[in-house]
């Protein structure tokens, strides 16, 4: 006899991290996802001098809801957002779960307030598939040495795209991400009608401090 396949939803408790005082004197969210194998405490940690900087932003570091040993049953903990065993279910998990955090987050915010999106890495595709189905529309995503899915729907991820503003990050040593898969990544986007805009540092699979920098100034002058 074959054994059958179901599913049960629960209620599942996430963990997030949040820079900044949340009140309606915030007019900028910054929702940051992480990588693969990393945990949201140590992520949020890199954008501390932005809020530091700005009173009036508050940033959001979600975690991803799956959490393994990096090596072996012990030491070192990191968490992914999905993995390839019933991906379908884990994608609307946690679209689901950064839906929710946002339904409890822009409300106590400014009315005007705007929201940034950046992913890094694993955490590029994850808010990718997460803003097609927001309720609200960021100001710029951020896609951070990663890339939008390429198993998207052309006709969602043009959707999606149209007149907002993607940046693509990438680190001139990334160990990961190729001159031609960022080549791609490009391509793709012009196909859709968006010229992303790209910045580099010298580095590798990493955050970069300066660039970050630069981004938090972009968005500033993007409102003003």
């Amino acid at each position: 006899m074959t054994a059958q396949e179901h599913h049960l939803p629960v209620v599942r408790t996430a963990r997030y991290y949040q820079l900044g005082e949340l009140s309606t004197a915030t007019r900028r969210v910054w929702v940051v996802a992480h990588g693969y194998g990393q945990l949201a405490a140590y992520f949020v940690r890199h954008f501390a001098p932005l809020v530091d900087a700005d009173p009036t932003l508050v940033v959001l570091a979600p975690e991803g809801l799956s959490r393994f040993y990096l090596q072996g049953t012990g030491g070192r903990v990191g968490a992914t957002w999905m993995t390839r065993e019933d991906r379908l279910v884990e994608i609307n998990d946690y679209v689901a779960y950064l839906n929710q955090l946002l339904a409890v987050v822009l409300p106590q915010a400014a009315p005007e307030v705007t929201v940034t999106v950046l992913g890094f890495s694993q955490g590029a595709a994850t808010v990718s598939r997460w803003l097609t189905q927001a309720r609200f529309r960021p100001v710029q995503l951020v896609l951070w040495a990663g890339a939008f899915p390429p198993d998207m729907d052309f006709a969602v991820a043009a959707h999606l795209l149209r007149e907002l503003p993607v940046t693509l990050v990438c680190g001139t040593e990334d160990e990961y991400v190729t001159e031609e898969a960022l080549e791609q990544q490009r391509s793709f986007f012009r196909r859709v009608g968006v010229e992303p805009t790209i910045r580099r540092f010298v580095g590798k699979h990493t955050l970069n401090a300066a660039v970050l920098a630069e981004l938090n100034e972009a968005e500033i002058a993007f409102r003003r």
